[in-house]
């Protein structure tokens, strides 16, 4: 099992925690839209009381351990890596305690260029556990508002994770899926799984809009964030998610598969 320490190493070399790729500038914009509950950064989160900016900052300074300095307004973010391992024991345990109840999951990430295989191999493993990989709603169009204006995707699955694709692009070596923050796409799926009578997760594992979006409506939700995703923490403070692991969601796919063992080690054999 990969020890604490070579996580901890492993987190720093490849920028997923310390100072990350992310600018400052970058996440004080979020904090900005999410206290003006801007629906780009509130990700389908319907925050239960007032975040200004300052609060926000607070809490991303506790959650991620950035810079609590409003002063402090460029250069790179910084995430504490035992924060990030603290989070990562809590995702894996809460994962664990999926497996140990043979629970019905669903994966979904809009991130696929990135976090593909990391969610992949998790709904691999839970399966193979025991566990029902959900994949409601397969083929179903979604229309989501870009920056380009409303664009319609398809909801595809890739070994058991939910992702957003072009329409049509499903031939062999097309883009893994489109990268996306909305909540619509989770919306979808539960409402397919619901109104086809069928079993609705117990809990969802992804990022963005797939963990806000669940969450929100009140399915059990854990997955990934960077520090410019305070919806996630926030949705943490406030309960509706359970567990926000914080780290950079943007580096190179190879990077997270460190991050796959331990969580599937700790997830799978408590006992080790």
């Amino acid at each position: 099992m990969l020890s604490t320490g070579a996580l901890r190493a492993h987190l720093l070399a490849a920028k997923l925690a310390g100072p990350v790729a992310t600018p400052r500038e970058t996440s004080l914009r979020s904090y900005r839209l999410f206290a003006a509950r801007d629906p780009r950064a509130t990700l389908g989160l319907a925050p239960e009381r007032h975040w200004d900016e300052r609060e926000l900052l607070a809490l991303m300074a506790d959650r991620c351990g950035v810079s609590g300095d409003p002063r402090h307004v460029s250069g790179a973010d910084v995430i504490d890596p035992e924060r990030t391992l603290a989070a990562l024991k809590a995702f894996a345990d809460r994962l664990g305690e999926a497996v140990a109840r043979r629970s019905a999951v669903l994966f979904g990430t809009g991130h696929p260029h990135r976090l593909l295989g990391f969610y992949a191999a998790l709904a691999d493993a839970v399966s193979a556990a025991g566990c029902v990989v959900l994949t409601p709603a397969q083929g179903h169009h979604v229309d989501i508002t870009t920056r380009f204006g409303v664009r319609t995707y398809d909801l595809d699955y890739v070994r058991g994770v939910a992702l957003m694709r072009e329409p049509g692009a499903r031939a062999a070596g097309s883009e893994p899926g489109a990268h996306t923050h909305s909540p619509l796409p989770v919306r979808v799926a539960l409402a397919a799984a619901a109104g086809d009578g069928g079993r609705l997760p117990e809990l969802v594992v992804g990022d963005h809009g797939w963990v806000c979006g669940a969450g929100q409506l009140g399915i059990e939700a854990i997955g990934l964030a960077d520090t410019d995703d305070p919806a996630l923490f926030v949705g943490e403070a406030e309960g509706r998610v359970s567990v926000a692991v914080p780290l950079d969601d943007a580096v190179r796919p190879e990077h997270y598969r460190p991050l796959t063992r331990y969580v599937l080690n700790r997830a799978l054999c408590p006992s080790r």
